[in-house]
C-alpha cells in the first residue's frame, strides 16, 4: 500500500488529505482564503494523525497546480515542496481544472455528457476547462461568462455538467434544461484518483523548477503616493 498526501489551496478552500492507495483516509478543509498560510502546517499535522501514521509513512505529495490564486497556490507549492525536500519524498502535480471534471464524470455518469470545469477569476471571467469522454476540448482557458459561451457544445451533449466556484456564477446566466450544477468544489479528495495513477505510472515533477499554472501574472498594484 501507498501514502499520498494531498494539497489543495487554488481557491478560497484549503484542503489537505491523505490516501491509502486510491482510498480516502483523512481529510482536513477549511473555506477561508485569507489564512492558507496560517493553517496549512496545522492541517498537515492533523490529517497525518487522523490516518494514523507518521509523516516517514507518506510515499508521495500531490499538490492541485491551478489555474487559481496566485497568492493561494504560492502557499500550497511551498508546503508540498516543503514536505518533499524533507522527507525526500516525489512531487506530483494534477490540474485543478481536471480533477474537478473527473470528479464530476464519477458522480454524474454518462456517456454522452460534456464535464466543465471553472475556476472563478473575478467579475464574470473564468478558467475553464471542457472534458467530452476523458479528452480536452478546451484546457485552462481564460472564459468571459454570456449566454452564447457554450453554443458550440451544446449540440454536442445531451447536458453539461458545471463543477468549480465558477460555475455559481453561470446560475444567473443559464437556467435551461441543458445544464447540470454539481455540487463538486476543489477538495484535495478530487486530487486522490489522478495523483495515484500518476504515482503508479512514476510521473513525478522536478521539485525545485515546479510551478503552478497561474495562466494570469499576479494582480499586483503599486501603492498611491
Amino acid at each position: 500500500m501507498s501514502y499520498l498526501l494531498h494539497i489543495e489551496t487554488t481557491t478560497d478552500v484549503c484542503s489537505v488529505g491523505i490516501s491509502e492507495d486510491d482510498k480516502l483516509i483523512s481529510l482536513s478543509e477549511t473555506n477561508n482564503s485569507l489564512r492558507h498560510s496560517e493553517i496549512i502546517t496545522l492541517q498537515i499535522e492533523e490529517v497525518i494523525k487522523k490516518a494514523n501514521i507518521n509523516k516517514h509513512q507518506l510515499d508521495a505529495v500531490s499538490f492541485s497546480e491551478g489555474p487559481g490564486s496566485y497568492t493561494s497556490l504560492r502557499v500550497g507549492l511551498s508546503a508540498a515542496k516543503a514536505l518533499c525536500y524533507a522527507l525526500d519524498l516525489p512531487l506530483i502535480s494534477v490540474n485543478t481544472l481536471f480533477s474537478l471534471a473527473n470528479a464530476s464524470k464519477n458522480k454524474i455518469v454518462a456517456d454522452d455528457y460534456i464535464y466543465c470545469s471553472m475556476i472563478d477569476a473575478r467579475r464574470m471571467e473564468v478558467y475553464a476547462s471542457i472534458y467530452k469522454n476523458n479528452n480536452p476540448v478546451i484546457e485552462n482557458t481564460p472564459l468571459i461568462l454570456d449566454k452564447n459561451s457554450f453554443d458550440e457544445y451544446k449540440t454536442n451533449a445531451e447536458k453539461i455538467v458545471l463543477s468549480g466556484n465558477g460555475s455559481l456564477k453561470c446560475k444567473a446566466i443559464f437556467n435551461s434544461e441543458d445544464f447540470i450544477y454539481s455540487d463538486i468544489f476543489c477538495s484535495s479528495r478530487n486530487l486522490i484518483s489522478p495523483a495515484f495513477e500518476r504515482y503508479q505510472m512514476k510521473i513525478f515533477e522536478d521539485i525545485a523548477y515546479f510551478s503552478p499554472n497561474y495562466i494570469k501574472p499576479p494582480n499586483i498594484t503599486t501603492p498611491k503616493k
